[in-house]
């Protein structure tokens, strides 16, 4: 508790720092221009409380110890503890041509037998009270004619000068520092003043300053940032005006130059990958195209020849079946490659109203009939769930989840379809208590021909079934639709969940 304490303390005494660079110059401007400020006025200050003090003890020495010897003859006016009276123009206390407030005093053998100031305002009284102290702090003063600052219970700081007397005895006279000390006030708070004033008007200055220098560099982040939010992973891309150029002998002119050179070699690039994106898309849509006529009429020749009624050798049906089934394959191979080569191409989807949970029992149904090995469930909300979109391509998605469940994972898993809807949003999840998606083939699970080997959990299974297309034809479909597919995966629980807007609207090809 202590330490979490004293950690929530040192938080609350951090200063906030400045975090843009902008706001650091400025700072810094300040700190450094408050740092002179303070040399200057501390030095103002001693400068002139020296200089003062000096005048103090120039005027100390002019004056001598003429007060203190008009009270080395007599103790009736001036003795420790008697009364005030008017001596002015008496020689047992004279005081004229002394300054208001001037202190004198005669000490014998080290002790005060008189003490007395030039009545003023502040001090309307002639003998002056002093107690043990100060009688101790007035025997110990060096009698060497120097000022020296002493403090007076009665009378507070005075600046002290001792003399030795005719006879034997000591002489202190002294000025009060209270003038001093309100001069050396005064210079403070007017320094004060002016400094928080010039201290201002530099910090705001020099943030109009900084800023105004800082505008090309302003401008190259401004430029960073809406490069920064632009989709750069495939299709065209329009890059943002240049920013503007700037002086190129500066460091922000360097800067901005290469920036600029920067992005117009990203541009060629993302060019040269838009067109070659386009030559392979063009190319995978026609050849898929084209393989669909041969690879039909291949499966055809072989059905027909399975159907010839008359006898044929063991080992050319078996070749003639496997011609059928490897045809069959390779159409549906050319058929999901030419539907993702139109998708890529940006080919419109159907736009209808599509009830997700009647797709969802009819794709459960057919599921149940090819895989009566598996269990399956459903888990179906009261009212049903319609989006709009493409109803034959929602089809596929759901058959291609399905087939991906019950492909990989064995016999008497059960797999689990849910289906949710809110206001804005549909979410499909096909969930299985399988083995799992192994780890190393999780991250690209949705990227075409990755496949998965089928014989972990179908040891009969060919090592080159299936073509890895199916999972990513969901992620195309899906992203088509304005949706996103996400996976979760561990041993004993996979989910794959599709989420589709409820306006839906198409991207694709029908």
């Amino acid at each position: 508790m202590r330490a979490r304490l004293a950690r929530v303390a040192r938080r609350a005494g951090r200063l906030p720092r400045p975090r843009t660079l902008r706001a650091r110059l400025t700072f810094g401007l300040v700190v450094l221009l408050a740092a002179g400020c303070a040399a200057v006025g501390v030095a103002a200050v001693v400068e002139l409380n020296g200089f003062l003090i000096g005048r103090l003890d120039q005027q100390l020495e002019q004056t001598g110890p003429s007060f203190a010897q008009s009270l080395e003859h007599g103790t009736d006016a001036g003795t420790v503890t008697g009364k005030p009276s008017d001596h002015d123009g008496d020689e047992h206390g004279d005081t004229r041509r002394q300054a208001a407030e001037t202190f004198g005093a005669r000490l014998l053998d080290g002790s005060v037998t008189n003490a007395a100031v030039v009545p003023s305002r502040s001090h309307p009284g002639f003998a002056v009270p002093l107690t043990a102290a100060d009688r101790e702090t007035l025997a110990a003063l060096p009698v060497d004619r120097h000022g020296h600052t002493v403090r007076l219970s009665a009378l507070g700081d005075y600046r002290l000068a001792a003399w030795p007397g005719r006879d034997g005895d000591v002489l202190v006279t002294g000025l009060p520092m209270e003038p001093v000390r309100a001069t050396v006030h005064r210079l403070e708070l007017v320094a004060g003043g002016v400094f928080g004033l010039a201290l201002a008007a530099a910090g705001v200055a020099g943030a109009l300053w900084v800023r105004w220098s800082l505008r090309p560099l302003s401008r190259v982040a401004a430029t960073a940032t809406r490069v920064s939010e632009l989709p750069l992973a495939s299709g065209e891309v329009a890059l943002p005006p240049r920013a503007p150029e700037a002086d190129p002998h500066s460091e922000v002119g360097r800067v901005s130059t290469a920036f600029d050179r920067m992005l117009h070699h990203v541009e060629d690039a993302l060019t040269k990958r838009h067109a070659s994106e386009e030559r392979l898309r063009g190319f995978a849509a026609d050849a898929s195209h084209e393989l669909r006529t041969p690879v039909a009429s291949v499966r055809g020749h072989a059905e027909l020849a399975l159907l010839h009624p008359g006898p044929v050798p063991p080992e050319v049906s078996r070749a003639l079946e496997r011609i059928a089934a490897e045809s069959a394959r390779m159409g549906e191979m050319v058929d999901e490659m030419l539907l993702l080569a139109r998708l890529d191409a940006g080919r419109p989807l159907e736009r209808r109203p599509v009830d997700l949970t009647r797709l969802v029992l009819d794709a459960v149904t057919d599921a149940r009939a090819v895989g009566p090995g598996h269990g399956w469930a459903l888990d179906l909300p009261e009212e049903p769930v319609t989006v709009t979109g493409d109803a034959h391509r929602l089809q596929q998605v759901l058959a291609n989840l399905l087939a991906n469940a019950r492909l990989h994972t064995p016999e008497g898993t059960k797999v689990t379809v849910t289906l949710e809807a809110d206001a804005a949003t549909a979410a499909l999840s096909v969930h299985d208590d399988g083995p799992g998606v192994p780890e190393e083939i999780r991250p690209g699970v949705f990227d075409r021909f990755t496949r998965a080997d089928r014989r972990r959990t179908d040891p009969s299974a060919g090592a080159g079934a299936g073509a890895g297309l199916g999972l990513s034809i969901v992620a195309a479909v899906t992203e088509a639709h304005g949706g996103s597919v996400g996976l979760e995966s561990r041993t004993g629980s996979t989910t794959f969940t599709v989420r589709l807007p409820a306006d839906a609207v198409g991207g694709g090809t029908g």
